[in-house]
């Protein structure tokens, strides 16, 4: 009769995994599926979907409600590239980048200064001030900025006051850049707060006793640190910026005509257009995907090895 030793009897963490993976293995797929399956449905059916409805529209050609869809190729697509088209989405790459660059510059400064130079005791109520104009309507903003900036408005009627000429900035690309500036700039400052909160103080620290100055220590330490909250922040502008519908709308005139005005007057306008349409939503959907491609490839604080 042999004696096992009380070492054989005791399982090794890997025996038992191994018994857990055989015992459940059949199943192991289930727990996952069933947390994803309630998103996955969602954007399946609020996402994709739509999105495979809008490609078939969009290769039909002057296709109008009530009418039969039958793709019959990219025709919608080549009338994008007419000059008077490309003007259109040009100005709206215009006005998403300016304003992109705009809430980036006014916006990193005071989540700098939220994050590491106000009390800590008071950062949380500067939040809720700084993002306070989100809690009323887009719309409601946008006839705010209206009655301000209009030839007899407030703006006007102070720089007149003063001796200085009026401006004419309402239904111009000046008031659009404005009212989208004025309406994502708290999406900028909260991203970069978030990563602003969480810089690294030793390495602002030992860039300092290296003797390198404040600005070496902005680009060098500072920006490095916090670029993927500056990627994330400025994506987050640029993606809003270009759907953006109701600021061009009220402030910006014919001139300032942009590719979601054109889709709306596609489906909802005289025209009626919906194959066209449809085309023009996928192009900028395809614009979305290469700048979320760029970030995501680009975006790293640190480069891979």
């Amino acid at each position: 009769m042999s004696i096992q030793s009380p070492n054989s009897l005791i399982e090794s963490p890997d025996d038992i995994v191994k018994k857990t993976q055989w015992h459940h293995y059949p199943f192991k797929w289930l727990p996952p599926v069933s947390l994803l399956a309630p998103s996955g449905i969602w954007l399946l059916l609020l996402l994709l979907l739509p999105t495979l409805i809008i490609f078939q529209l969009s290769l039909v050609t002057d296709i109008r409600p009530g009418d039969i869809v039958n793709p019959n190729g990219v025709d919608n697509y080549i009338r994008i590239l007419e000059p008077l088209y490309l003007r259109v989405i040009f100005n709206s790459l215009f006005l998403a980048i300016n304003t992109t660059i705009i809430c980036l510059l006014l916006g990193f400064p005071v989540a700098y200064w939220i994050a590491q130079i106000a009390p800590k005791r008071w950062r949380n109520l500067l939040l809720l001030g700084f993002v306070l104009p989100l809690w009323t309507s887009s719309l409601l903003r946008s006839y705010a900025w209206i009655t301000i900036l209009r030839p007899t408005g407030l703006l006007n009627s102070i720089l007149t006051s003063i001796g200085l000429p009026a401006l004419e900035l309402l239904h111009r690309n000046p008031a659009v850049l404005i009212g989208m500036t004025y309406s994502l700039l708290p999406y900028m400052v909260l991203v970069l707060y978030a990563s602003l909160e969480k810089l690294d103080q030793q390495l602002l620290e030992a860039a300092a006793d290296l003797g390198a100055n404040p600005v070496q220590t902005f680009w060098k330490v500072t920006v490095p640190q916090v670029f993927p909250g500056i990627a994330a922040g400025s994506l987050l502008v640029f993606i809003t910026a270009l759907g953006d519908f109701i600021d061009p709308e009220l402030l910006g005139g014919a001139s300032s005509m942009t590719a979601a005005r054109l889709v709306y007057n596609q489906f909802l306008g005289a025209t009626q257009n919906w194959g066209f349409g449809s085309a023009l939503s996928m192009t900028l959907i395809l614009v979305v995907s290469i700048a979320i491609a760029l970030v995501i490839k680009f975006g790293e604080a640190t480069p891979k090895k």
